[in-house]
């Protein structure tokens, strides 16, 4: 599948990557993903455009992935109640993306099968719809209980439900788990989530452009530097900012910094979730170790705030560098080790294989994502596939496995750091010279952009469309989370419920970057 052969007329964003945006009607929208679709490309997000009134129609809009980039696809709606076609039927992914569109600006999927809301959980007043043009916000009295929410129910012989949440017993955000047992045996999942809905797509509307980056490093704090580099490329594409590579590197060094970071911590956290507490102990030292340089080095320990437009807030010095590439060193010596116990200790890998099993046929099916999905054997990798500057010269060795469990899952995570190690010790002793960070200017006229950045935990995407002013009309952050949180549901049919929090914590998803 080429973008000739779909016939669209687009138009080429100024983002490092190939991403186009093309203007289409309901046939174009439904002739584009079934074609994508048949040829194995992705949807990464489904998110609508509300414009004031007077102006231009609101528009359903979709991301679709394939072999060349990215397709912004906008179908601009004449009259809202008319809605859009329904993308589950080539994309089951879709649904609860559609289903929150429907929340937050009233526009409705035709032939969903899924009416069910899935971000407005009976806490706002009737009929308000946060991202409508010119909607008044309001919400009911202090002490109102959610609505009751319309779970499917499992019948027969011994079955029983399991709620847990939505508040736990740890410092986890919250969501609600609702379980089909037989004894132990979980038949049936199903999730209930937007229990931290923000307001942020929201909020953006009422920023400048040159600080909205701080609200998208804020999406998700596991993923401040994804979603503040997607940010920021989007706005530099509307603007057409060309970065000089000393900015570039530095934020792949971040990138990668983040991304073992968090592999640290999740790889920590199984050990314990399979009662190895030796496994959190010394992951825990390491992690911390880690986030102590980057504080140092940024200015913060996630590295908040840290990419801005034009380029980073920081650029550490030689002596700096130089600790980060020893640390990389020590740290993969560790790892090394600590890989070794976790592959040999012969009641870890009991816990591990065969469970929360995700097979590549269904991965491939629901539309699994990032880390989660190169372990069942689905191989995007953007910073491969795609690669943007400086990964383009940085050969990027892919990880992937095919079993789908939560061995494969943790295999995937020690080989991601490995090679992140690689990657920060090449960036930290080639850094080009330069500046790190140049002006970013505003163009005077509606302009839009795309970020794509390949984070921790999948591709993270952000759309941003300006007026002529150059406020911010939209901004959609996507978080893979969206697309993977329904394969935790199948992930965990079949096995003991003492194992979902071992499986849930091999995807590790999160509920921020979901309930924007």
């Amino acid at each position: 599948m080429t973008l000739e052969d779909l016939q669209l007329d687009r138009a080429r964003l100024g983002a490092p990557l190939p991403i186009w945006h093309a203007r289409v009607d309901s046939e174009g929208w439904r002739a584009c993903a079934s074609a994508i679709a048949g040829q194995g490309g992705r949807l990464i997000a489904v998110w609508g455009v509300e414009r004031a009134a007077g102006g231009a129609p609101a528009s359903a809009c979709a991301a679709l992935a394939l072999t060349e980039g990215l397709v912004w696809l906008e179908l601009p709606l004449e009259q809202r109640p008319g809605g859009y076609p329904d993308l589950t039927a080539w994309f089951p992914c879709a649904d609860r993306m559609q289903r929150a569109l429907r929340d937050l600006s009233g526009i409705a999927a035709q032939g969903s099968g899924d009416r069910r809301p899935w971000l407005d959980h009976g806490l706002w007043q009737a009929g308000a719809r946060p991202l409508q043009a010119d909607q008044v916000l309001a919400g009911l009295p202090a002490g109102s209980l959610p609505a009751d929410y319309a779970f499917v129910r499992v019948e027969g012989d011994g079955v029983h439900e399991i709620a847990v949440g939505p508040v736990h017993a740890g410092i986890i955000e919250p969501g609600h788990f609702r379980f089909s047992v037989v004894g132990e045996k979980v038949l049936r999942l199903e999730e209930r989530l937007g229990y931290v809905h923000k307001g942020v797509e929201r909020r953006f509307t009422e920023l400048p452009p040159l600080d909205a980056h701080r609200l998208a490093g804020r999406v998700s704090g596991d993923t401040t530097v994804g979603f503040a580099w997607a940010y920021c490329m989007a706005l530099e594409s509307a603007w057409q900012t060309e970065l000089p590579r000393r900015a570039q590197e530095l934020r792949a060094l971040m990138l990668e910094r983040e991304r073992v970071a968090n592999h640290l911590g999740d790889l920590g956290a199984l050990g314990n979730d399979a009662a190895l507490a030796f496994g959190l102990t010394q992951f825990s030292r390491l992690r911390e170790d880690w986030q102590r340089l980057s504080g140092e080095a940024f200015g913060h320990r996630l590295m908040m705030d840290a990419i801005v437009p034009g380029g980073v807030a920081a650029d550490p010095a030689a002596p700096m560098l130089d600790r980060m590439r020893a640390q990389c060193d020590s740290v993969e010596r560790s790892v090394r080790v600590l890989r070794a116990v976790y592959d040999e200790h012969a009641g870890l890998q009991d816990r591990f294989v065969g469970t929360g099993q995700v097979t590549p046929s269904l991965a491939a099916q629901l539309g699994l994502a990032g880390m989660a999905g190169r372990a069942s054997a689905q191989a995007a990798d953007l910073r491969c596939d795609q690669p943007w500057s400086p990964y383009d010269g940085l050969a990027v060795r892919k990880a992937g496995r095919g079993d789908g469990d939560v061995a494969a899952r943790v295999a995937v995570r020690f080989d991601e750091v490995f090679e992140s190690l690689r990657l920060i010790r090449a960036l930290c002793s080639g850094l080009a010279p330069g500046a790190a960070r140049v002006d970013a200017r505003a163009r005077g006229r509606v302009s839009i952009g795309a970020g794509w950045v390949e984070a921790w935990r999948g591709e993270v995407f952000v759309a941003l469309e300006l007026g002529p002013d150059d406020r911010i009309v939209r901004c959609h952050c996507h978080d893979p989370s969206w697309q993977n949180w329904p394969v935790l549901e199948h992930a965990v049919m079949g096995n003991i419920v003492a194992d979902f929090p071992l499986i849930n914590k091999s995807f590790n998803l999160s509920y921020s970057g979901h309930d924007l």
